[in-house]
């Protein structure tokens, strides 16, 4: 009855799809809600057909698309304005640690050096000058000079003897203070000397400071995957000038259901697959702490074997134990329906209208006997084509041969 159903809808529609009977479920009943009997070539080797989705029960494991990335990747942007004269290559070139990649313009700089060491040359003379002073104020005081006195001979040595002794007994003047004060303004003079001294360096360290941000150098070995300016350009502070990534060690990163991390510890093996190099084991190095608000998924990084073909950015798939799944019913479908677009895989979903409409899905492994699970995307019930053919586009009428 179901295929006599089928007939006359596509035959009102003017769709002609013949139908083999051996693609349809079995009329009988059967204990997982009319999954027929998955033997390998039952269903259409190449042929157009239409399949209903049937549902399962399934192992607790669940496949998740993620991306390689690089465990260690940079983006070095510019730390002064300036002009760039300087490429040290192009995407793919690879850079040893230190190794400069970008050099910006510096003419003014290396001025702005020769000035502040001209101002360095001063502030060291001053310095020596004022050490001079407070050493003859301290072994020949001013207060104590003779010249400093008034008259000459014994005018004078009377004025030392007994007019300045006189003088200070009575309150008039403080021989010792005044040396003091002498030898603290002196002091002082050094003190202020050796400050210049200090700011004139200090200049120097901010100038060189300055010329080492105009070389853009490579934190680490790796390789140049994108550059955002070219000779002659102009940057601002914070501008980025490229990317560099250590690809010798990759990961796979992918974005897991909040249920199913508390399955997952670090360091634990997971089977994945690449779109080059086939399947491999990864393993778990670093599980976020918080989940994305937004998509409710905690972010999880995967370890790959060293010297694993490929490079950032591939598409991966992670089978990941889901303790949660257990019992659960999971539609299937063949393996010859699916499609690929992109990296995701796609099926042919007939609508209300009875017209095919491309729909991307998530597969889970494949059951060996030529159907695999469908994580998401497709309902028990809907009827896909079994094998689309070749060029296939959605909304085209479909011609199968009959078996």
């Amino acid at each position: 009855m179901y295929a006599h159903f089928i007939k006359s809808v596509l035959l009102a529609t003017g769709i002609v799809i013949p139908i083999s009977l051996a693609a349809m479920p079995p009329a009988g009943p059967h204990p997982y809600h009319g999954y027929p009997a998955m033997q390998a070539g039952q269903l259409y080797s190449g042929a157009a057909g239409v399949y209903r989705v049937m549902a399962t029960p399934q192992n607790n494991s669940m496949i998740l698309g993620g991306t390689v990335v690089a465990m260690r990747e940079v983006t070095l942007t510019a730390q002064l304005p300036g002009r760039i004269e300087y490429l040290g290559g192009r995407e793919g070139d690879w850079f040893t640690s230190q190794a400069v990649i970008v050099g910006l313009s510096d003419d003014g700089l290396e001025a702005e050096r020769r000035r502040a060491i001209a101002q360095l040359g001063t502030a060291e003379s001053m310095l020596r000058n004022s050490q001079v002073q407070y050493s003859r104020e301290l072994w020949a005081p001013r207060s104590r000079d003779i010249g400093r006195m008034p008259g000459m001979g014994m005018p004078s040595m009377f004025d030392q003897f007994f007019t300045r002794g006189i003088g200070s007994g009575m309150g008039l003047g403080n021989p010792w203070l005044e040396r003091q004060a002498d030898l603290y303004g002196q002091s002082s003079g050094v003190q202020k000397a050796q400050s210049q001294l200090l700011q004139a360096h200090s200049g120097i360290d901010s100038i060189e400071a300055k010329l080492r941000d105009a070389r853009t150098v490579a934190p680490f070995t790796g390789v140049l995957t994108k550059k955002f300016v070219e000779i002659g350009d102009t940057v601002q502070p914070g501008e980025p000038l490229v990317s560099i990534a250590d690809v010798s060690r990759l990961q796979i990163q992918v974005e897991v259901p909040v249920r199913v991390v508390g399955g997952l510890q670090v360091g634990m093996s997971i089977p994945a697959r690449l779109d080059v190099g086939g399947q491999i084991q990864a393993r778990i190095a670093q599980i976020y702490p918080a989940a994305n608000a937004n998509r409710h998924t905690v972010t999880v990084k995967l370890d790959l074997p060293e010297g694993t073909p490929g490079g950032p950015g591939l598409y991966a798939e992670v089978m990941l134990p889901d303790g949660n799944g257990r019992g659960q019913l999971t539609p299937v479908i063949p393996v010859n329906s699916a499609i690929r677009r992109g990296s995701l895989p796609a099926v042919f979903v007939f609508g209300s209208d009875n017209k095919t409409q491309l729909r991307l899905i998530r597969l889970g492994e494949p059951l060996g006997n030529g159907f695999v699970p469908v994580l998401s995307g497709l309902r028990a019930g809907e009827q896909i084509l079994a094998a689309p053919p070749p060029g296939y586009r959605a909304g085209q009428a479909v011609t199968a041969t009959r078996y």
